[in-house]
């Protein structure tokens, strides 16, 4: 369930360029999006956003990832979910996460949101 923006022309109101959300219970919600700089270059930003336990609007926390720390941040976190999974937890079946949520039509809720997402930009749904 991405998005992408084809229109990479003159981007100054930091749009996103492609838009990539994961669910997460029933409250949070992680967005990670590329945008561009005016000097037309890319870093990733990547929030997460949690409804209120009050129902009135949504917390959010962002951090902005440069092209120069890709990596070191790609193996960090690699290292980091690893030693949890083998040292941590080798028993535990993280695999058993990985489908997707069913509505009761049984279409896939990632077939509802990219069918929304073709409808909608994804500023709209950042809430």
């Amino acid at each position: 369930m991405a998005y992408e923006n084809k229109n990479f022309g003159d981007n100054r109101n930091n749009e996103s360029l492609f838009s990539k959300r994961i669910k997460a219970g029933k409250r949070r919600t992680y967005f990670f999006d590329v945008r561009s700089t005016r000097g037309n270059d890319y870093f990733i930003t990547i929030t997460e956003s949690k409804k209120r336990f009050d129902d009135n609007g949504y917390d959010r926390h962002k951090m902005f990832l440069y092209k120069e720390d890709f990596n070191k941040f790609l193996n960090a976190l690699t290292e980091t979910v690893n030693y949890v999974k083998t040292d941590l937890m080798p028993d535990f079946d993280f695999d058993a996460y990985n489908h997707d949520q069913e509505n009761e039509e049984g279409v896939a809720a990632s077939e509802v949101v990219a069918e929304a997402e073709d409808n909608s930009s994804v500023d709209d749904w950042k809430i």
